[in-house]
């Protein structure tokens, strides 16, 4: 069977296509798993039941750094307490006062679940390592307005091992680009 596009070519001049949502995660391969941060640990000399307060230090050095990033930016981080909160709502709200400009636009903070490690002694072989878990920690969601692809957020989380979550809106995307073509084309110049 052929698809709408292709049965009805004759009377389409173009189509617009693009990506729903964008959402891109990440983590370091190096501790990115739990025989990787088992074996990272223990290349530090970190005892395995010593992991939580390994961890515990760079969940205070991300929450500086937000911390530092919102005061730079004159924002106020904050904290969603409500299972229903919309933040997008709160982030249109925001655009309307402060415009669509590039640069940074809010910062959200929430308790959420998330990956983790727990230390384990296997009593059987001897063993001790750490083994996937899930827990709880905080989040910090970086707003911003980026150039080219419109509103994008930065999920990061504050405990190990730190699985981002980048996110854009395709649809913005082909908008912003439709914008700047419409906006070329009226200049008297069209794009190649």
């Amino acid at each position: 069977m052929n698809s709408f596009t292709e049965r009805h070519s004759e009377k389409i001049a173009f189509a617009l296509s693009c990506f729903d949502r964008i959402i891109i995660t990440g983590s370091l391969v190096a501790v990115g798993y739990a025989e990787a941060m088992t074996r990272f640990i223990r290349d530090q000399g970190i005892p395995i039941f010593k992991y939580p307060d390994w961890a515990n230090r760079f969940r205070e050095d991300i929450r500086a750094h937000a911390e530092k990033v919102a005061r730079d930016n004159g924002v106020v981080i904050d904290f969603i307490q409500k299972k229903n909160f919309r933040k997008e709502e709160r982030i249109k709200e925001i655009l309307r006062q402060r415009g669509e400009h590039a640069g940074l636009v809010h910062i959200f903070s929430a308790m959420e679940p998330c990956n983790t490690f727990k230390p384990w002694h296997d009593k059987q072989t001897g063993k001790t390592f750490l083994k996937p878990s899930q827990g709880k920690c905080l989040h910090y969601y970086f707003y911003f307005m980026h150039s080219e692809y419109g509103l994008c957020y930065l999920r990061v989380p504050t405990w190990a091992p730190f699985r981002l979550q980048f996110y854009c809106n395709g649809h913005r995307v082909l908008a912003r680009q439709r914008s700047a073509r419409e906006s070329t084309i009226l200049c008297g110049t069209t794009l190649s």
